[in-house]
């Protein structure tokens, strides 16, 4: 099967996230991207094809254009909300220039591309794994994760199945009385 990229722990990748600079309109934007990222669990291209409208702060969900034109809903982290509400009221307006939609504007008033998240976290896709992983390690099973992740087939969200047994395990060390 494939092999995953390794997962990193969950104060490895908060580490991450808490490191991207929040200083002036950009760094505002750039941690707010970061964090949409990790608690989304979203692919780049997702991410910085979002526009204004995907954001439902009331239901405190996002709408995602995934692959192959699948749409889905995410719920929003307090955590990202936060960033995200912060980047609109004092960075955004002063990156946009006319009528961009994009949520997340380059300094230019453009959308920004995927090149900017990998400079900001190197590999954002490990951001998208340890989302997966992280809600696995902390109980939502596999097909809730593929309806989060926007996976098409079952099969591919199954790479996270050795994590699954892991899991298993201990509650099943946990909670058998035989175990």
């Amino acid at each position: 099967g494939r092999r995953l990229p390794e997962t990193p722990k969950v104060a490895e990748v908060e580490a991450l996230v808490d490191e991207v600079a929040t200083d002036g309109p950009l760094g505002i934007r750039d941690r707010a991207l970061v964090e949409l990222v990790y608690s989304c669990g979203l692919r780049s291209a997702e991410a910085v094809g979002l526009d204004l409208g995907d954001l439902d702060v009331e239901r405190e969900s996002l709408h995602v254009r995934g692959k192959g034109g699948k749409h889905r809903v995410v719920p929003l982290g307090e955590e990202a909300a936060a960033l995200v509400a912060r980047y609109l009221r004092d960075a955004r307006p002063q990156l946009a220039h006319g009528a961009e939609d994009a949520l997340f504007l380059s300094a230019r008033g453009r959308r920004l591309d995927t090149s900017h998240l990998r400079r900001l976290v190197g590999n954002p896709h490990r951001l998208r794994h340890a989302y997966a992983t992280h809600l696995l390690e902390g109980g939502a099973d596999l097909r809730t994760i593929q309806e989060l992740l926007g996976h098409a087939s079952l099969s591919t969200t199954q790479i996270y199945s050795h994590v699954d047994a892991r899991r298993l395990r201990r509650v099943y060390d946990r909670s058998h009385p035989r175990s």
